[in-house]
């Protein structure tokens, strides 16, 4: 026969505490903030590869194309001597080797993580190991979100804890940003032989209401972030091809040539042969 203390001892098991509620929540709260900072951070890892790839493989031909465009204005004007003529083959020269800004001296020697691979290469004299392409394989993609998942600083519950997990993502967002498959598998075997974090004590509701606060705060950040990738030249270029921003390239690349092509058939026609 169960005594009366003994129907109380199992009502009171029973019983949730309000803070397991609010722990519940926190922990929601941590896994979708994670998952959208892994989407921002995967959209803007292919901005960036974007831009570089963009700059490497078509800044020549942008080039081609201005220094034509300097040509055929300066051979229109040899040809009429009109000061209007003369007046557009002096800026259309002007733009072929335009005196930089302090932005534009800068601007590929910092990225996101800080110095360029480009700028950290001739620091240190390794080799440069630009990406392959705008968007790593689905390999190496699942390895980053797995990761992400698992090592996120937002998961830290002490600030040793939350310094080792951002040293340890950088890393790791450097690999996926290369699209280093090999390396982030090094990673991945890494952090499972890593030290396991210790059990959580239950957290005080003063606590985990905090932690609401921060989480919503982070996730408002983060909302700006990835709204400025997406308005952004590149990103508003990447969103025209979801599905294979690679090609996007190609088929620019392919414009470019067809312009350079047009450019080079109207100066020999100043002119005589290209020069």
């Amino acid at each position: 026969m169960t005594s009366r203390s003994d129907d109380v001892d199992v009502s009171d098991v029973n019983e949730e505490r309000p803070e397991a509620r609010l722990e519940r929540a926190v922990r929601a709260a941590e896994q979708a903030l994670i998952e959208f900072e892994i989407a921002v951070e995967t959209f803007r890892v292919e901005v960036e590869n974007f831009s570089r790839l963009h700059h490497q493989k078509l800044g020549p031909m942008y080039a081609r194309l201005d220094e034509l465009d300097a040509l055929i204005a300066e051979a229109r004007a040899a040809r009429t001597g009109d000061p209007e003529d003369l007046r557009r083959a002096q800026e259309a020269r002007a733009v072929v080797m335009p005196m930089p800004g302090v932005d534009e001296l800068f601007h590929d020697w910092l990225d996101s993580d800080g110095l360029s691979p480009e700028a950290a290469a001739m620091l240190t004299d390794r080799p440069v190991r630009s990406p392959k392409r705008v968007r790593p394989s689905e390999e190496a993609r699942k390895l980053y979100r797995e990761l992400a998942r698992q090592a996120h600083p937002d998961l830290a519950r002490d600030e040793a804890e939350r310094v080792r997990r951002e040293e340890f993502i950088t890393r790791v967002n450097a690999a996926y940003g290369r699209g280093d498959i090999a390396l982030l598998q090094e990673l991945s075997e890494e952090w499972a032989a890593g030290p396991v974090p210790e059990s959580e004590r239950p957290s005080e509701s003063e606590e985990l209401y905090a932690r609401l606060d921060w989480l919503a705060r982070r996730k408002e950040l983060l909302t700006v972030v990835a709204r400025d990738l997406e308005e952004s030249a590149i990103g508003s270029m990447l969103k025209m091809a979801p599905d294979d921003p690679d090609r996007l390239l190609e088929e620019i690349a392919e414009q470019l040539l067809a312009q350079v092509a047009e450019r080079e058939a109207e100066l020999s026609a100043l002119t005589g042969p290209v020069q």
